[in-house]
């Protein structure tokens, strides 16, 4: 693993690459689609009438900034200070809203007439369907069938608000088929058509943009850990990590403070070596996933090897370049939960603190016990959904 330089920057360069990962390796039908988010993104975003309409929706219908929580019975617990970003106060039930309402706008001004988006636990196809039933835009979400049966609630609030909700029957039938049917579906309708990818993955722009709408999360942690410890910067930031898009924007505003320890948490599913894992850094390597060059678990001869994870938005081959760049530079620890640890921790979070979490945050909970974070050190856990939408796996754990 290469050392950690002072002068490393972790942010996308000019061509799209984080350090070694990133660039845009697309189908030719494509090019154009992604040419034009790639010359126009930034200019648009950086508009003041982007950027009040933007934050106008945020506050007003998202609900930010969001609290950000001293458990108090969590931290007695790890005997360190526990700090959790509650973005699962956010309007829809998850940090995902945050994405769709920046790329609905930037659809808008891009004149695109439909929405297609992707969707694993069901949260970022709520997400989408909700901004587009907030813009009066048509809107397709394919889910991979498995995730369909488990993640039933967030299908029918989807098809409440009007969008085709569209099953990926090939390969695992996970969130990687979803997003390779809706490249293709994209590919088919390249005109009138915006693709809103719901993490930091993807061709560039994508990587960077998501990261950007999510920045916010990090942002209102350094003002509120500020007003709250006269710090603006913890000893460590946790989130749990597939695609990455929570962990990114809480990342984001500590990505060059190296006093800050970063944590991503994969899901390790039955067991980092029993061949039902997601946890890419632990089984993935080099390679080209969805338009990008990231870490992936596949074969020798490149073919992707299919993940596992009880949680749907974790069930994932490969993780952001973004990720891809901060594990091999040393700049994130990257760990991993089971599916037994991370539903372990979402109990005990509604036990002790109030708090029902997706079973995706679990995970990131699931490692506090592995941290060493002393007594006088700050913790801040990205709680990046709610546990609605996964009662009936919960349920099942109860006697």
């Amino acid at each position: 693993m290469e050392t950690l330089e002072k002068s490393s920057t972790f942010q996308v360069d000019k061509n799209g690459y984080y350090g070694l990962f990133g660039g845009a390796f697309i189908p030719e039908m494509l090019y154009p689609n992604v040419e034009e988010l790639r010359n126009t993104y930034l200019s648009i975003i950086e508009q003041p009438d982007f950027q009040r309409d933007f934050n106008h929706l945020l506050k007003n219908y998202v609900g930010r900034p969001t609290p950000l929580y001293l458990a108090p019975r969590l931290s007695e617990k790890y005997g360190t200070t526990v700090y959790l970003k509650r973005e699962d106060l956010c309007h829809t039930g998850a940090h995902k809203i945050n994405n769709t309402i920046g790329q609905i706008l930037l659809a808008q001004r891009l004149g695109k007439k439909r929405i297609v988006a992707e969707t694993g636990a069901g949260q970022h196809g709520v997400a989408t369907a909700t901004v587009c039933a907030l813009m009066g835009v048509e809107c397709i979400v394919y889910m991979g069938e498995h995730d369909i049966e488990r993640q039933a609630p967030n299908v029918a609030r989807m098809k409440m608000l009007g969008a085709e909700v569209r099953a990926a029957t090939c390969g695992s039938k996970t969130l990687k088929d979803a997003t390779n049917e809706a490249m293709r579906h994209w590919i088919n309708n390249p005109v009138d058509t915006h693709y809103i990818i719901g993490s930091v993955v993807g061709p560039h722009p994508y990587p960077d943009m998501v990261a950007r709408f999510q920045s916010v999360i990090s942002a209102e942690i350094k003002t509120q850990l500020l007003e709250q410890t006269g710090n603006a910067n913890p000893d460590y930031v946790v989130a749990c990590v597939g695609g990455g898009s929570n962990a990114a924007g809480a990342f984001f505003h500590y990505l060059d403070d190296t006093d800050v320890q970063l944590i991503a948490v994969e899901a390790a599913g039955k067991g980092v070596d029993t061949g039902f894992s997601a946890a890419t850094t632990a089984l993935g390597n080099a390679g080209v996933l969805h338009g990008s060059r990231t870490l992936l678990m596949q074969t020798e001869d490149g073919q992707v090897v299919e993940p596992y994870s009880i949680s749907a938005g974790l069930d994932y081959p490969g993780i952001g370049p973004v990720h891809a760049h901060l594990y091999q530079t040393g700049r994130a620890k990257f760990l991993s939960a089971t599916d037994d640890e991370a539903v372990q921790a979402a109990f005990e979070l509604a036990k002790i603190e109030g708090i029902i979490p997706a079973l995706e945050t679990a995970h990131a909970l699931a490692i506090l016990d592995r941290l060493g974070a002393g007594a006088h050190e700050v913790v801040v856990v990205n709680l990046s959904g709610r546990g609605d939408k996964d009662l009936a796996t919960f349920m099942k754990y109860i006697d």
